[in-house]
């Protein structure tokens, strides 16, 4: 048997072995607490309306694949992954990419907000001070 035949037999048995019943239940009900606790940081305004679908997707992500694993192992044989938790934290590590972008872009424009009205002000004031009892 060549290396490749060998490697590929590995790889079909990294994705054919069994899930734990346990960590499946465990991230059942990690989906259903981030439901829970998204929604109760919004109704708290602790977390923006604008953020909410956005977390909202995950959980719902989290839940379809904890309950259908087999989801997950068909994305991981399409991905090249040898293993289905090497393809969730692939999956998380690009999530935080765009979460970070996104930030960037949010942070990016209100630092251009906070240069104009820092102008705007600046212009204000001195408009005051030319005025006749300023």
């Amino acid at each position: 048997m060549s290396n490749a035949e060998e490697l590929a037999r590995l790889r079909e048995l990294f994705l054919s072995a069994p899930e734990s019943e346990g960590t499946r239940w465990l991230a059942i009900g990690l989906s259903f607490t981030l439901f829970a606790s998204v929604l109760w940081m919004v109704r708290r305004r602790v977390l923006r309306e604008e953020y909410t679908p956005i977390w909202m997707v995950v959980a719902a992500s989290l839940l379809v694949i904890s309950l259908r694993i087999d989801v997950l192992q068909a994305l991981t044989r399409s991905l090249g992954a040898w293993t289905t938790s090497s393809t969730l934290f692939f999956l998380g590590e690009f999530f935080l990419v765009l979460i970070c972008l996104n930030y960037s872009v949010r942070l990016s424009r209100a630092s251009v907000q906070l240069k104009n009205l820092a102008q705007e002000v600046a212009l204000l004031r001195a408009d005051l001070e030319r005025r006749p009892g300023g």
